[in-house]
């Protein structure tokens, strides 16, 4: 019987490995604006985090978001990923 692959992805905060189904997929665009990917298909250079505000609060906090995607990020995306949440 064939077993479907899970696709894993690694948190660029924690370093662990999840199921890409635990994690947001945060993306810049080709045209410079960084918005949350919900369907994790979205055109642009990706970086995932798991869901925890913890993990969002660090993100925001180190600046590792801005380093990987290569972008000034505001605080409207923080309070966007905080939002899906609840």
């Amino acid at each position: 019987m064939y077993v479907k692959k899970i696709p894993m992805r690694t948190c660029v905060v924690t370093k662990e490995k999840c199921e890409k189904k635990d994690l947001i997929r945060v993306v810049r665009t080709p045209d410079g604006e960084v918005i949350v990917d919900l369907t994790g298909k979205a055109n642009g250079r990706g970086a995932y985090l798991k869901k925890d505000k913890e993990v969002f609060a660090k993100a925001q906090k180190s600046g590792i978001l801005e380093k990987i995607l290569e972008v000034k990020i505001s605080d409207e995306v923080f309070n966007e990923l905080n939002n899906l949440l609840k």
